[in-house]
């Protein structure tokens, strides 16, 4: 039987475990410290609330940390932002990783009404153009899979920024195109909030994605073609 819980100590021996696989799943590149999530645990554990607040997920079967699910609540965009989801491959078409999915939407459901006290306005992820989920996440009607190159952020020094797909889940309306000056607001919040930069606009790739918004007013749906390519 599989068991889903939230890792909340830092201590917890299944933190570890849930590293463990998450270097089995994602490159080196694509990857925070473990030393990161030990400190959010911490800054978590020691009552440090703000507006932001992260989230990690792991299912056990026996004990055994067999998935994982992480992710951040972004209180200024009221918007909840999946970091990594990882499954066993033993456990890969089981459902497994949906439940996960399904327990963080909550985590940030419930965010939103504590530190917002409104409603979740919805969730935003980066997939990689040729990953299937994202062909079928981008066929529902509440999905905009952004048209624009966006980027990735190094993680480690000597990494290039990782090109994705930034895709927009609407929960409490459903539009086909986004403001610039929000899409704007939500890069800056996942650079300097989600991943910590201290200043994005050093970087060259966050400026390249201002760039490449310059001119626009709204931003769409990629197109349909653009997915299949990939």
């Amino acid at each position: 039987m599989i068991r889903i819980r939230e890792i909340t100590d830092p201590s917890d021996p299944s933190l570890t475990a849930a590293y463990s696989l998450l270097k089995q799943s994602f490159h080196a590149s694509e990857r925070v410290a473990l030393s990161e999530w030990r400190g959010s645990l911490h800054e978590k554990s020691g009552g440090l609330h703000t507006d932001v607040a992260w989230h990690l997920l792991v299912a056990e079967r026996d004990g055994i940390v067999v998935g994982l699910n992480s992710g951040t609540y972004l209180g200024n965009i009221n918007l909840g932002m999946i970091g990594y989801l990882a499954i066993s491959p033993t456990e890969r078409s089981r459902g497994t990783g949906t439940r996960l999915r399904a327990r963080l939407r909550k985590r940030f459901e419930r965010d939103a009404l504590t530190l917002r006290g409104q409603p979740l306005d919805g969730i935003i992820g980066e997939v990689s153009a040729d990953n299937p989920w994202l062909k079928v996440l981008a066929r529902r009607p509440n999905v905009l899979a952004l048209n624009f190159p966006y980027y990735q952020p190094s993680l480690n020094e000597n990494d290039k920024p990782s090109p994705f797909v930034l895709y927009y889940e609407q929960l409490q309306r459903v539009r086909t195109r986004v403001p610039i000056a929000e899409v704007r607001r939500i890069l800056y919040t996942v650079w300097r909030r989600a991943y910590r930069i201290s200043r994005p606009l050093d970087r060259p790739a966050f400026r390249a994605m201002l760039r490449a918004l310059e001119g626009r007013r709204m931003v769409g749906r990629l197109p349909a073609q653009a997915l299949e390519s990939a």
